[in-house]
């Protein structure tokens, strides 16, 4: 399950190139997990060089997009409810819009969108945005256009993105696409396919060229990082039938850390997502090995029961994901760890909660996204398991999983009380107009007096005071 951050919209403002007879205006707002949004930078791309300006008024589009996320049914009625605000500025404000929606509802939903409610011009799956000129066609000729095809190649990689609403400073770098791990409540291997890597140079290139326009920390971006294997192109599963020349010269992940941290030894290296069963120790020693990769790994475990992960097809048990956790503290020492985790999914007993409130007690994350099952159409859950957990009863472990977190996140975020660390400055802090707000290493959030640094700037901090999730300090 991906990270989400669907509570955040963005209407954007995209900084682009453009050239000055771009005379379209484009509105797109993006929802769901990180890649949504390192996929709207790609579209922001292409759509330059078609004649779209952007705007941040929604009334001003020409063109209308929405980037959706299908994770979570909370997700999809927040796009719902924005297709009809769309709808209703299209209808009193502007009747040449046109609306479209991209991502993973576009690939789940295409015909009840386009046919039965008739809500958007446009539907594009997240494969198909490179046939946006020609679905631009279709719309300007009065026509619905769809595409939804899922790929077998397509990374994105020939692409430079343009950054959204970008500070500068931190970027989304994206290096593989689509998933091969079927877990049970998951629609993200059928909304975007199986799992294919980006060539190692094509990512170094788009690194590259971030370091030289002053980017200062880059984020490797996948459904599954782990799984990264370059053997010259296709899917990861036909990787057993590639030739002994092309499995001899293959990267996988830990090889393309390496890479990458030598080419850019003064930027910061992150990245997300990692799936429990297929991160292998090497790359723990390479965190370890080059100080510019973070240490920090999000590790989404989901449950703390190994009969609910076996029901969830998540092909590791909670003694696997522990043994995994103390490689970590001893590899990494200052590493820190968070976690997805789902309550109340089918069949889950009490037993089966108090085992997971006991796995955060033995990891103790510095911070995590925790969620109440949704059933999402079409996945194994859905077709196989019913929805059995009452809602009050979710409600009440999600709360008690909630309390856990944030007092196990205290208790991290203090023990840097004295410490000194290094904070990679990003924004004015949201709640003091006098401070800076960056991140660590750890990725944990750090505020202190701006003084005379400016956004970009690393800057040594003394950790004086702390929050459940923030550290407050003063530069040295």
């Amino acid at each position: 399950m991906e990270k989400t951050i669907d509570e955040n919209i963005q209407g954007t403002t995209l900084e682009l190139d453009s050239k000055k007879q771009n005379t379209k205006k484009l509105y797109m707002e993006s929802y769901g997990c990180a890649m949504n949004f390192s996929d709207s930078e790609i579209v922001a791309s292409i759509l330059t060089k078609q004649g779209y300006n952007t705007t941040n008024k929604l009334e001003d589009a020409d063109l209308v997009l929405v980037n959706t996320c299908s994770i979570r049914d909370k997700a999809e009625q927040t796009v719902r409810k924005r297709l009809e605000k769309y709808n209703a500025v299209k209808r009193d404000l502007n009747p040449n819009m046109k609306v479209g929606v991209l991502g993973c509802m576009a690939e789940r939903l295409k015909s009840k969108f386009l046919e039965e409610e008739k809500i958007v011009d446009m539907v594009v799956g997240p494969d198909a945005y490179k046939d946006l000129p020609n679905l631009l066609k279709e719309v300007e000729a009065g026509r619905d256009a769809v595409n939804v095809v899922l790929s077998k190649d397509e990374t994105y990689g020939d692409i430079s993105p343009v950054r959204l609403d970008s500070n500068g400073v931190t970027a989304l770098v994206s290096i593989t696409r689509g998933c091969d791990n079927m877990c049970t409540f998951c629609v993200v291997p059928f909304t975007r396919g199986r799992e294919r890597s980006r060539d190692p140079q094509s990512i170094l290139k788009e690194i590259q060229d971030l370091a030289e326009k002053g980017y200062k920390e880059i984020t490797l971006l996948g459904q599954n990082v782990d799984s990264y294997l370059w053997y010259g192109g296709g899917l990861k599963k036909d990787f057993k039938s590639a030739t002994e020349m092309e499995k001899a010269t293959a990267t996988d992940f830990a090889q393309l850390l390496e890479l990458v941290a030598k080419a850019q030894p003064k930027m910061r290296i992150r990245f997300s997502t990692s799936n429990p069963q297929d991160m292998h120790e090497e790359v723990l020693h390479m965190v370890a090995k080059y100080d510019n990769i973070c240490n920090h790994i999000h590790l989404p475990v989901q449950s703390g029961s190994s009969r609910i992960l076996k029901e969830m097809n998540r092909l590791h048990t909670r003694e696997e994901y522990i043994t995994l956790i103390d490689k970590i503290r001893t590899i990494i020492p200052e590493c820190s760890i968070s976690q997805d985790m789902i309550v109340g999914f089918p069949t889950e007993t009490e037993e089966d909660h108090q085992d997971t409130l006991s796995l955060m007690e033995y990891v103790k994350y510095n911070f995590g996204y925790m969620y109440k099952y949704s059933e999402r159409p079409g996945t194994m859950a859905a077709r196989k398991l019913e929805d059995d957990v009452p809602e009050a009863t979710k409600s009440r472990r999600l709360a008690e999983i909630v309390a856990a977190q944030r007092a196990h996140g205290a208790e991290r975020t203090k023990a840097f009380v004295g410490k000194t660390v290094e904070v990679l400055v990003e924004r004015e802090s949201k709640k003091n107009e006098n401070e800076w707000s960056g991140r660590t290493e750890q990725n944990i959030v750090a505020v202190f007096p701006k003084g005379n640094h400016k956004i970009g700037d690393f800057v040594n901090v003394k950790i004086k005071d702390s929050t459940s999730a923030t550290l407050i300090g003063e530069a040295l």
